[in-house]
């Protein structure tokens, strides 16, 4: 009998330790703040010089900027591309290339990626940087690394040691507490007609920011969205809200939708996954938000490793941009508007389950190694063949200590259409604000400001 009751106490902590898996040792840990920044990303400069070693970030606005403005100037703007990709020399670069970027390239006569000088501009609070030290020793990934636990607010495993790993870490990323911005979203079909899809007001809100203080736990909200729709007039009126949590398994995303025709507020538990979102035409689905978003238990993930990188960075002339057909044309984003960077990042690598569904079987992610923001991802169908890909573009809100990445976008290789978000410049660009009342993130608040 004490011999079974030994072997069930040994089966038991075999079970705890499969579900709880703790993060890295103090002497790797040591690591932070000595070659490695406090967030895990390299101090010292790329081999070549190309990339520049960090050194805090950019913290100071560029003169023209107005103190409390949420239009942000570009401090950039008198630069000039040091290198031009297009279809004639692609190849060369290949390698430093998303599998989307270059097959643009080699598609498009009229796309470009004009190559600046990289600046590593993403600044953090002190806050969340020391809560990132204390999370390489103390965070936990749970369910085989599908949830988290005791995370303090910061990048929760800033030494990486899986690929769910990584992706929790841009999950949790700071992107500030309370965001609210009004916004367009556009569509261009294979035509290349452009066509408004939506204008709204966004209220973003990462909940675990509040209290820097308070680890967060399995069963905690770590965001919110909340979407008011103003246009076009077919769309005004609806609403939508989001609630994601620390343990997707235990408590799978909450949402809710209000329709002014139906004029009530219902549960909508199919915004999350492949469902295709009706905002993009057809052109990409629920998770594609902000380039992933939602739960990761579809896939199997991979931390390939990190790379340097060609990738969009400091965009302050298409995230403030005051026209936004100025940015589409047919087949691509206007190249005048997208500045391109070469940065290190890591690259996670998500492969569908067997006998789990999604539309993509295999999903690769860049993400930038200064902020953890995925700065671009390409998507593949079952067949293995390119199918679409995603990018965003980060700016430094220098004024708020916040690495912005609110505008983004996906290309559709196969229906040859393409849709850019949260295009946020004719209104004012990214405002940061006040938390709203507990009243405010209730499902019933959509129907009060879902009136026509």
């Amino acid at each position: 009998m004490k011999f079974v009751q030994t072997l069930l106490a040994a089966s038991l902590a075999m079970a705890i330790g499969a579900q709880a898996q703790a993060a890295v040792s103090t002497q790797e840990a040591a690591k932070l703040g000595s070659n490695l920044t406090l967030i895990g990303a390299e101090k010292a400069a790329s081999a070549d010089g190309s990339i520049p070693a960090y050194a805090g970030g950019l913290t100071t606005a560029p003169a023209g900027y107005k103190s409390g403005d949420s239009m942000r100037p570009d401090p950039f703007a008198n630069e000039k591309p040091v290198l031009v990709i297009d279809g004639k020399n692609v190849d060369k670069y290949k390698g430093m290339l998303t599998a989307t970027t270059a097959e643009l390239a080699k598609r498009f006569p009229t796309f470009r990626v004009d190559v600046y000088p990289t600046h590593r501009t993403v600044a953090l609070p002190q806050a969340v940087l020391d809560n990132s030290v204390k999370n390489a020793t103390g965070a936990k990934s749970l369910e085989g690394g599908l949830a988290i636990d005791n995370v303090l607010p910061g990048v929760p495993f800033p030494i990486p040691q899986s690929g769910s790993e990584a992706m929790w870490n841009f999950l949790l990323r700071y992107q500030g507490v309370n965001i609210n911005s009004k916004y367009d979203s556009w569509n261009v079909d294979s035509a290349g007609v452009p066509s408004l899809a939506i204008t709204g007001q966004a209220f973003i809100t990462y909940p675990i920011y509040e209290n820097m203080s308070q680890p967060i736990t399995s069963s905690d909200v770590y965001y919110q969205m909340k979407l008011y729709y103003t246009g076009p007039a077919r769309r005004a009126g609806e609403s939508v809200m989001l609630k994601d949590a620390a343990n997707p398994l235990q408590q799978p995303r909450r949402a809710w939708q209000y329709l002014p025709g139906q004029r009530r507020v219902k549960l909508a538990p199919n915004l999350a996954y492949d469902t295709p979102n009706p905002g993009t035409a057809g052109a990409g689905t629920y998770d594609d938000v902000f380039v992933f978003n939602g739960a990761l238990d579809r896939y199997d993930w991979k931390l390939v490793g990190k790379q340097e990188m060609i990738v969009p960075y400091n965009t302050y002339k298409l995230t403030y941009a005051q026209d936004p057909k100025s940015l589409t044309t047919a087949n691509h984003l206007a190249p005048d508007f997208v500045r391109w960077e070469k940065h290190r990042v890591w690259v996670v690598e998500g492969n569908l389950k067997a006998g789990a569904r999604h539309v993509y079987q295999k999903r690769r992610f860049y993400l930038d190694e200064d902020s953890w923001a995925a700065l671009a991802s390409d998507q593949y169908d079952a067949r293995g063949q390119l199918y679409r890909g995603s990018f965003a573009f980060l700016s430094q809100s220098y004024d708020k200590q916040v690495p912005d990445s609110t505008p983004f976008m996906i290309y559709d290789l196969v229906g040859g259409s393409y849709n850019i978000n949260g295009v946020v410049g004719p209104y004012g660009g990214i405002r940061y604000i006040d938390s709203l009342s507990k009243a405010q993130w209730s499902p019933e608040s959509l129907a009060g400001a879902g009136i026509r």
